[in-house]
């Protein structure tokens, strides 16, 4: 098992903001021009005009479109991406921690208890379903086996779920369970920021150096253009034509 190495804190936040601007951000713009392809859309023809008038106040075709793209783009959209790029976020901004462990994405020493710590890296609070759990565990059991077999003190305690963002109060019931059921820790944002990097402001740091990208970040035109071309299509047409 891989030696640790020493964390470099203003390393890690400048390599977050690179991977903000370079992997998040870029996906983002790419997936809103996407949007102006009615194909990306499934309309329920039930709800469609009710949400355009409750969000403008009228159904025109501009207004059909805005209420199509605008929980994509500002929810579903960034949301989706940041969990994907979960895995792209452990190489690019924490790759000197980097476990070669079957299921461990980072082994790092704890800098609360001095333990070293295998983990396994989630996104947010909600980004786990049930079958998630169960992979979790045979992950964190062959650890174990391992650790027995090459005579290595591993705990349960050294074996957790490490999640970027949140609350201990937003942690949904999947990893509950893993800590209820299966009795492997789940470490929660400024709590896991502050054991992985020591530095019990860091969590508040990171959202900071996300925070200087995102002033960077104005798609409002491109926004405006995605919205527009949408409410051309034939399909937006014949919506706000049956008003």
């Amino acid at each position: 098992m891989n030696a640790i190495q020493k964390l470099d804190n203003n390393e890690i936040l400048k390599k977050a903001q690179t991977w903000f601007r370079d992997v998040l951000v870029e996906n983002h713009i790419k997936n809103t021009a996407k949007l102006q392809n009615i194909k990306e859309f499934k309309i329920n023809p039930f709800l469609i005009m009710y949400l355009a008038n409750f969000l403008t106040g009228n159904s025109s075709a501009e207004s059909i479109a805005k209420a199509l793209i605008y929980p994509r783009v500002l929810g579903q959209s960034i949301s989706t991406s940041f969990g994907s790029n979960i895995q792209k976020f452990t190489n690019d901004v924490l790759g000197s921690l980097g476990s070669v462990v079957n299921g461990i994405d980072i082994e790092f020493i704890d800098a609360v208890d001095g333990k070293k710590k295998y983990c396994q890296l989630k996104a947010g609070p909600n980004t786990i379903n049930k079958d998630d759990v169960e992979t979790i565990k045979q992950h964190f059991d062959g650890v174990r086996n391992l650790a027995r077999t090459n005579n290595l003190d591993i705990g349960l305690n050294d074996l957790i779920v490490g999640v970027i963002y949140g609350e201990n109060e937003q942690l949904s019931a999947n990893y509950k369970n893993i800590e209820r059921k299966h009795h492997f820790p789940v470490i929660v944002g400024q709590n896991f920021w502050h054991r992985l990097t020591g530095d019990k402001k860091f969590y508040f740091n990171l959202i900071t150096a996300f925070t200087e990208v995102a002033n960077e970040a104005d798609a409002s035109q491109l926004l405006e253009e995605t919205i527009k071309e949408l409410a051309q299509s034939e399909a937006i047409q014949k919506l706000a034509s049956k008003i």
